[in-house]
């Protein structure tokens, strides 16, 4: 699928500032993917989709999540993590993207997981240091991700779980597995200090 169908597909389903958050996100994939040696096509498709189901409605989602392959477990957990396994589950049954790379960007761009791939790393970097945002400590990791995609994405992992945990918000399994996982892939998976 070419980009400029994929953006139209998407922009009926977006508010226009999350829109353009889509835009960015995926101009900023493009910029990590060439950086990083992942395909640029598939990083600039999986962030284009990664917010197509972010306004779906929830009853919407949960009848997916219930009726599909989907982890049951993700209803226990907010809701805010639904919209992007049900988006990589919907593209491919609406669209046939049956790329795995893509579907799994766009499933874990919100939580991270277990031996993620350079893509999907690229993504959930993405989605996280797009030139709209602007919050605390967000300078550091734009500044990593300049040198190092494995420690950029440990640091957005692990600023996600600081931030949940100061909400004393639950925190899905696989935001821990991504951490610990990433933590022991620091520096070729030697020892470190921090």
């Amino acid at each position: 699928m070419k980009k400029d169908e994929a953006i139209a597909i998407i922009e009926p389903y977006l508010t226009k500032p999350r829109f353009e958050h889509t835009l960015r996100v995926a101009e900023t994939a493009v910029k990590l993917a060439s950086k990083y040696d992942v395909s640029v096509e598939k990083a600039e498709l999986a962030a284009i989709f990664h917010d197509y189901c972010k306004y779906r409605s929830l009853e919407v989602m949960a009848r997916i999540i219930e009726a599909s392959s989907l982890p049951k477990d993700l209803l226990e957990y907010h809701h805010e993590l639904w919209h992007g396994p049900v988006a990589s589950l919907l593209i491919e049954q609406e669209y046939g993207i049956e790329d795995q790379d893509i579907k799994n960007a766009i499933y874990y761009h919100t939580t991270g997981r277990a031996n993620m791939s350079k893509m999907e790393m690229v993504v959930f970097v993405a989605d996280y240091i797009e030139p709209g945002r602007s919050f605390e400590g967000l300078d550091e990791v734009r500044e990593m991700a300049e040198k190092e995609l494995i420690r950029t994405t440990w640091m957005v992992s692990r600023n996600t779980i600081q931030f949940l945990m100061r909400k004393k918000s639950r925190i899905y399994p696989d935001t821990f597995h991504a951490y610990n996982d990433l933590t022991k892939r620091l520096d070729g998976g030697k020892k470190f200090e921090l």
